[in-house]
């Protein structure tokens, strides 16, 4: 049993850590749906490598299609223009070129499921492993070079790690596995006040995804939906419970 739970441990500990404080990042930002977007796009990459290269080139299209997103997003950042409606439409044209790439792909929709949330039961820890050592690298930008930069080229640091993040995650766990667990940890940390954020968003993400981990394995259900089921189900509970009521000005 060790054998089988140990990577998706493993995997779903590195990300969480990693994805909570782009989390934080983006929901500061006010553009929720930045990690949807670059997901869509290294997924399209994934889906063209699949569909016209036999799966060759896979990591190269993937990370390439995120680092053009994610220059288009950081480039939108500093115009006038509505950007969550402009990330809106960057997310529709990933997503929309995936079904039409796959369109005559006998593994299309299956490919296509892959993408949106894998079972990490099954991930090898030679993946992990490389990814970890992307992640750390990641870290030390963070805390060495991140904080010196300033307006554009900070946003454009910043994109561009989120990019390298998602393209390793959503082939490790899926879109909607990164969107959630981006997104859910950082959520909920920001309606708590008793603990440092970083460490209840850390203590929350792992919580709800070893907790599905474990429901996947027991109940036969797919891991990576699970996890953004329960991820999704228990931060519109904590959120509900955390946030305190606005006040009506009458």
């Amino acid at each position: 049993m060790i054998d089988i739970f140990l990577p998706p441990v493993l995997l779903v500990i590195i990300l969480v850590m990693i994805h909570a404080w782009f989390g934080k990042g983006v929901l500061q930002k006010g553009i929720i749906f930045t990690d949807l977007a670059i997901a869509q796009f290294a997924a399209l990459g994934s889906a063209i490598s699949l569909g016209y290269f036999h799966s060759e080139y896979m990591y190269i299209l993937t990370l390439g299609f995120a680092f053009f997103s994610a220059l288009l997003i950081s480039f939108a950042t500093h115009r006038k223009l509505h950007l969550e409606a402009f990330i809106g439409i960057l997310y529709v044209f990933g997503a929309s070129g995936i079904m039409m790439v796959l369109a005559d792909s006998a593994e299309g929709m299956e490919h296509f499921k892959a993408l949106l949330a894998t079972d990490i039961l099954f991930t090898p820890l030679s993946d992990i492993y490389f990814s970890a050592g992307v992640y750390l690298f990641l870290a030390l930008l963070i805390w060495k070079v991140y904080p010196r930069l300033e307006g554009f080229y900070k946003d454009l640091l910043f994109f561009t790690m989120l990019a390298v993040t998602v393209t390793s995650s959503v082939q490790l766990a899926g879109v909607l596995v990164v969107f959630v667990l981006l997104v859910a940890p950082a959520l909920v940390a920001f309606m708590q006040k008793k603990l440092p954020f970083m460490l209840f968003a850390y203590l929350y993400g792992w919580t709800f995804s070893l907790s599905a981990i474990a429901l996947s394995y027991f109940y036969d259900l797919p891991t990576g939906y699970t996890i953004v089921f329960v991820g999704a189900l228990s931060s519109i509970l904590g959120v509900l419970l955390l946030s305190s009521k606005k006040e009506e000005i009458f």
